[in-house]
């Protein structure tokens, strides 16, 4: 079902809490800003959180003679959401599955969803080396795929599992195309200013020993938390922002790979 597909684009961390499924959404919502027709594939069976983020919880979905019908979030069908959040009845509620039905639903969501022309599709992925992990990447080996975008927080404990997930997409075949920095400091919503909570040039440090581009730093920022439960793109919303710049030099990246993707 990806035969419309122009890029895919797949979002991996090496361990949970680091704000991927955020980087992923303000993503997707970064490229429908800048012109194109953007679909997000929300496979994180640990936390599928794509749906609240983008307010789109109660939402059913639907299955054709093609395959699943994804949920457009207007009108303009320029951004098209599969989240496997959408068969929970409760965003509270677990995914207790056992390993042949996560693998099956994997595999379903990768190769049965019926997205039309799109420009880039953006997967968010679950985090570190589960069992959902490997079984992504594996099924990932059938998919024409530009890379994967990693996400790390500056903390020395993770940047050690992202080193860990750099050596997992080099022994998968996954090329990776650059690594984002999240939660790089904290912006003051009163004078703008950026204060390192955390230790800072951390994922610069990491992406010249995995010789892979820094895509850029995103500090922790209230006001774009706001945004949350909402489809508006920090790029409209907040475009002087530190994180809007960020993004848009990130969209500007991708737009400069190639537009046909090759089988990772």
């Amino acid at each position: 079902m990806l035969d419309k597909v122009k890029n895919v684009i797949v979002v991996l961390s090496g361990k949970g809490g680091v704000g991927k499924s955020t980087v992923s959404t303000q993503l997707a919502l970064a490229l429908r800003a800048t012109g194109h027709k953007v679909g997000l594939l929300d496979i994180d069976l640990c936390g599928p959180s794509v749906p609240h983020l983008l307010g789109l919880e109660g939402r059913d979905i639907y299955q054709c003679d093609d395959g699943w019908v994804p949920i457009y979030t207007d009108e303009s069908k320029t951004l098209a959401v599969m989240s496997i959040g959408f068969l929970l009845k409760n965003r509270n509620d677990p995914v207790i599955w056992r390993g042949p039905k996560k693998t099956m639903m994997i595999k379903q969501f990768l190769t049965d969803v019926k997205w039309e022309d799109l420009d880039y599709l953006i997967i968010d992925t679950p985090p570190g080396t589960s069992d959902e992990h490997i079984t992504v990447m594996e099924c990932m080996r059938e998919v024409p795929c530009n890379g994967a975008i990693i996400v790390t927080t500056p903390q020395g404990v993770a940047l050690d599992d992202v080193r860990k997930e750099l050596t997992f997409c080099k022994k998968t075949g996954i090329k990776v195309l650059g690594i984002v920095e999240n939660m790089s400091g904290f912006v003051c919503p009163h004078c703008s200013d950026c204060t390192n909570i955390f230790s800072s040039f951390g994922g610069a440090e990491l992406a010249q020993l995995a010789q892979v581009p820094l895509l850029g730093t995103l500090p922790i920022d209230p006001r774009v938390g706001v945004l949350a439960g909402s489809t508006a793109s920090v790029l409209n919303e907040l475009a002087d922002s530190s994180t809007a710049q960020v993004l848009r030099s990130i969209v500007q990246h991708l737009d400069g790979l190639t537009a046909v993707p090759t089988s990772a």
